[in-house]
């Protein structure tokens, strides 16, 4: 393999020592959409507003206001749709952008405010207490495993799931840490459905790709099939030891004489003092049934005899 088609590790091409955030091809696509919908909108718009404005003004400065207007709302869907790439990488660094702003936004007004021992001791405090207190620190990983989830999700969904010629990868959406790992939304895109991940294996090289124990997929919601939800398992909370309080709300001092329920049990009963006796059958007689009295007509005109039932 050449040096000029290998990739990093972060899923850009290093050709001749430059990085490549957008692959050439896609940006071409979104080039050539963009163009299009620039004169489509030029049209209609344009259109609509010289119509209505010839109405008010003159037609021919109708005209021209309707050929500005479209022009302009041309050059913002032109710009939308090339910057879509583009704005797409902003959207999936987005939370390490925010905070890397209010990290060093944080750090400039605390050392402005405070002095400087004043402000080390409050990092101080900020950075060891969650890092020395066990539950906040594990939170705190759980939702730093959200992040790196998010980014092992787009670099195996562009290395292994087909994309249709325009390369519209799905959009990762937020995720939450659940108990036994991450919980993610994802919309996918046209050319993408949910049996496509469902076959061949890819929920396994989904979860080989987020380092997790298994993946598992489903609709996220009834009425948008691309919305799906992806529940990444790499712990197994069920099977840990979890020490039950309740033995603590049962009391220690309780009186021999104490009442109890006419339903508990009897207490401190062994099974050697129960005797051992089978049950034997009941000896009673079983009822006598009454003869019928055929000289004397009790029959019912329905045709009901008490004396069967006597």
């Amino acid at each position: 393999m050449s040096k000029s088609s290998q990739r990093s590790p972060f899923g850009w091409s290093n050709r001749g020592g430059q990085v490549t955030v957008i692959e050439a091809p896609v940006a071409r696509s979104h080039r050539r959409r963009a163009i299009i919908s620039f004169w489509v909108t030029l049209g209609v718009v344009g259109l609509l507003a010289a119509t209505v404005a010839s109405y008010y003004l003159h037609p021919i400065l109708g005209a021209l206001l309707g050929v500005v207007l479209g022009a302009v709302l041309g050059a913002v869907v032109f710009a939308l749709i090339a910057a879509w790439p583009v704005l797409r990488v902003f959207w999936h660094w987005l939370p390490e952008i925010v905070l890397g702003l209010a990290v060093v936004y944080g750090w400039t007004t605390l050392m402005q405010s405070t002095p400087l021992w004043g402000s080390l001791l409050i990092v101080a405090l900020v950075v060891g207490v969650p890092a020395a207190i066990k539950p906040i620190r594990l939170r705190v990983m759980a939702w730093v495993w959200c992040l790196i989830v998010r980014h092992r999700l787009r670099l195996c969904f562009a290395a292994f799931i087909a994309t249709n010629r325009h390369g519209s990868l799905p959009l990762i959406l937020p995720a939450k840490p659940t108990p036994a790992g991450e919980r993610v939304w994802v919309w996918l895109r046209p050319g993408l459905s949910l049996r496509d991940l469902e076959q061949d294996g890819q929920v396994q090289k989904l979860a080989v790709a987020c380092w997790a124990n298994e993946v598992r997929v489903m609709r996220a919601n009834r009425k948008y099939a691309a919305l799906i939800r992806l529940d990444i398992t790499r712990r197994e909370p069920l099977a840990h030891t979890i020490v039950s309080p309740l033995p603590d709300y049962v009391p220690t001092d309780i009186p021999a004489n104490a009442p109890t329920s006419p339903g508990m049990p009897p207490v401190g009963l062994d099974l050697p003092d129960v005797p051992d006796q089978p049950a034997t059958a009941s000896t009673d007689a079983p009822r006598q049934r009454k003869p019928r009295n055929n000289t004397t007509n009790t029959t019912s005109p329905n045709g009901f005899d008490p004396s069967d039932y006597a």
